[in-house]
């Protein structure tokens, strides 16, 4: 009998992105899932498979969730894409599951989620065993990362619970062995390893794929969620891959069965024609995203301008310290603390609808939490961890916040409070002085903040909120409440000088991120 031959085409954390004009509103190259797709050759012998998060993280999601009150545009187009099996991200539970559910019925394609399980304590989307034209029988599982039970509202996983990812992926093994030719887990995590040397990078049990590489034996492991493009390669003998977000490129895995089974891959980047029924499709909905995006939503006297990541956070960002000034109007607590997303493309002095959810594209919700003192500057020493000095005295982004995965959203600008960072001084008492309204903050002293769901949940290294008492919380989402604060306010004027400063002696900060 010759070579038998089977292909995987993978994509992970499309989030939305089915177009350049789908995600921002505007015409960019190398992102869009129509871009990939158009590259996606199918027959009996291949199966196209994605890793989660398509429900959130564009303007057209949000469209869909707002105007249509439905996931159903994104199950259209993602079954014209010609999916077989898909497993779930953590942002495809932030509407909550009958939301989920919705999508999930109307798509195709399987989902895989071996971990999410009912109250009966069955998976809700067990792994399944495909057979080939040609024959070749392949086992696949799903799974997700559990640290959804720790960022998302109880209600929005009301009749499931996520249980360990790993036990379950290992269950699901052992129930394929002896069965096929082939077993592929396709995870929504990542790796908290250097996979050239097995270092490790983080502390995290979130980003297990390393474990699993090392510990079970799947063939092939397709990894998401750290939005960092992983080629093909070995890692203990599992066949792993990893591709970046927002459909910027896709990984083809050919799997050649003779004496030995030979598994190859390569990245493609998502250009090129797209197929003329996902076009159409996409371009029904263009006209009334568009005109939803370009709805007024207010003003600036100037407009707010996003810099290099080092800069902003050494020197201050506007951007950052208006979305401050909203949380501290909206909640009228005494402090504040924001984030911005990996890529940010500012605020126009004319603002639309487009430029809010390009700039603050989380679903975030906000608390307001009960803190000390103490617990303040432990979340600001934090946040100072972000920086390290190259031997010359150059300041730079510490490697912690760029590896495993690119975390500028873990650097939190506060508001509130006066305070200097001091690079050169070990990691976690580099904040030389911390004042409000004139006074040093004592460590007893107690404090209000406002902050997001997400850092609330202790996410980002930021545990000491974890513990704290919440005061308030509110279930209207940032971006809604960031264009009602322009309506409120109609024309918004330039901001002040930042609060805080960080010594860099007489060296520039880097320019480059």
């Amino acid at each position: 009998m010759g070579e038998k031959t089977v292909k995987l085409y993978f994509t992970s954390d499309v989030h939305g992105c089915f177009s350049p004009m789908s995600w921002a509103g505007r015409n960019q190259e190398n992102m869009g899932l129509l871009h990939c797709a158009g590259q996606f050759h199918k027959d009996e012998n291949t199966l196209i498979l994605d890793g989660g998060d398509a429900l959130q993280g564009s303007p057209f999601t949000a469209y869909c969730h707002d105007c249509e009150k439905s996931p159903l545009p994104v199950a259209h187009l993602m079954n014209l894409c010609g999916y077989d099996y898909v497993t779930l991200g953590n942002h495809d539970f932030n509407f909550g599951v009958s939301y989920l559910t919705r999508y999930i019925d109307g798509l195709q394609a399987d989902c895989l989620c071996e971990n999410l399980v009912r109250q009966d304590g069955t998976a809700a989307y067990p792994g399944k065993i495909r057979v080939m034209g040609n024959g070749i029988r392949i086992g696949i599982v799903g799974i997700v990362t559990d640290y959804i039970n720790i960022w998302e509202k109880p209600e929005h996983l009301e009749g499931y619970q996520v249980t360990d990812p790993f036990t379950a992926a290992r269950r699901a093994l052992e129930a394929l062995k002896g069965r096929v030719d082939l077993t592929v887990c396709i995870y929504h995590g990542g790796f908290e390893r250097d996979l050239d040397t097995g270092r490790r990078l983080s502390s995290t049990t979130e980003d297990i794929g390393y474990r699993i590489c090392q510990e079970l034996d799947f063939d092939i492991l397709l990894t998401g969620h750290q939005h960092m493009s992983v080629s093909g390669r070995e890692v203990w003998g599992t066949f792993t891959v990893q591709p970046s977000e927002n459909a910027r490129e896709f990984h083809e895995i050919t799997v050649s069965f003779g004496e030995k089974v030979k598994i190859t891959s390569e990245k493609r980047m998502a250009a090129g024609a797209a197929p003329a029924e996902l076009a159409r499709a996409i371009e029904s909905w263009n006209a009334p995203l568009q005109k939803w995006l370009d709805t007024p939503v207010g003003s600036l006297e100037r407009p707010l301008l996003p810099d290099t990541r080092l800069n902003m956070a050494s020197r201050g960002s506007e951007i950052a310290a208006f979305f401050n000034q909203v949380q501290l109007d909206f909640s009228g607590a005494q402090l504040s603390a924001t984030s911005l997303a990996n890529e940010i493309s500012g605020i126009p002095q004319s603002v639309r609808r487009r430029d809010v959810l390009t700039t603050y594209p989380y679903q975030n919700t906000l608390k307001v939490l009960e803190i000390t003192g103490a617990v303040l500057r432990e979340a600001l020493e934090h946040s100072a961890a972000y920086f390290a000095l190259d031997r010359d005295g150059t300041l730079r982004i510490s490697e912690a916040f760029l590896k495993p995965k690119v975390e500028h959203y873990n650097y939190d600008y506060f508001a509130g409070v006066t305070y200097t960072v001091d690079p050169a001084r070990p990691v976690g008492s580099r904040v030389v002085t911390l004042m409000r309204e004139g006074q040093p903050v004592r460590p007893d002293q107690v404090l209000t903040i406002c902050v997001s769901d997400y850092r609330a949940s202790g996410a980002g290294g930021y545990e000491m909120y974890a513990q704290c008492r919440v005061l308030r919380e509110y279930d209207r989402e940032m971006s809604d409440i960031i264009m009602e604060y322009f309506e409120a306010h109609k024309t918004i004027p330039p901001l002040g000088p930042p609060n805080y400063s960080v010594i860099t002696g007489n060296l520039e900060a880097h320019s480059a991120d």
